[in-house]
């Protein structure tokens, strides 16, 4: 009996392809994970530096690791991607949750525009770029300590808005829940919210709406 079973039919079913959490697999497993995808494209998170090392050689080459984002690509055919999504993100401290829901949107085909740096305690720096942040189809508000990015954006923009807490922080901001209760507490309208620092679904939610908001009526 093996250890995994891989669900290629999933995108067939839902639109969104399987995808492997390598936390807490070990590198064998992984490695007979991708052996048994053999040609498939196949989306990895949460590999670290260490298991993408501890791959084979031939595995690693056919794999586009990113170290930011944990995330890779197996077997990835590139094809001109989409516009649409845009991610916004308070800190560089946030980057790795913000870049693996952007590498997850690239798998997918859609080029989703990060812009960094726009926490609201400089609100200043987040108004320097609203005007084309209005301009995404839908907004992933990715945000650690106490959140506020997340009802400030989702009172200035008409697009829907994911909350995205991630596990920066310290004293009470708790790992990312004093964040994560912010985004379930907010009174700003449409907004919604993932697990902390579940860049990968926040990614796949985004996907859901935009093709939703494309498809014919």
């Amino acid at each position: 009996m093996t250890e995994f079973e891989i669900d290629w039919a999933r995108e067939e079913r839902t639109g969104i392809a399987e995808a492997v959490l390598c936390e807490g697999k070990t590198g064998e497993q992984i490695a007979a994970i991708l052996r048994a995808a053999d040609q498939r494209p196949l989306l990895l998170t949460r590999l670290s530096a260490e298991k993408f090392a501890s791959l084979p050689g031939e595995l690693r080459a056919g794999l586009d690791h990113d170290p930011l984002s944990l995330t890779a690509f197996h077997r990835y055919i590139e094809r001109p991607l989409l516009g649409g999504p845009g991610i916004v993100c308070g800190g560089s401290s946030d980057l790795p949750v913000a870049r693996e829901a952007q590498r997850t949107l690239a798998f997918y085909g859609y080029d989703a525009t990060l812009i960094s740096d726009v926490g609201v305690a400089g609100l200043w720096r987040l108004m320097k770029r609203i005007d084309e942040i209005r301009s995404f189809s839908v907004v992933i508000a990715v945000a650690g300590m106490e959140g506020a990015l997340f009802s400030v954006l989702a009172g200035l923009v008409d697009a829907p808005v994911i909350a995205l807490p991630t596990s920066v922080g310290y004293g009470v901001a708790a790992q990312g829940r004093a964040a994560l209760n912010s985004a379930l507490a907010s009174c700003a309208q449409g907004l919604v919210c993932v697990n902390i620092d579940n860049g990968f679904g926040a990614a796949c939610a985004a996907l859901r709406i935009v093709r939703g908001r494309s498809a014919p009526a």
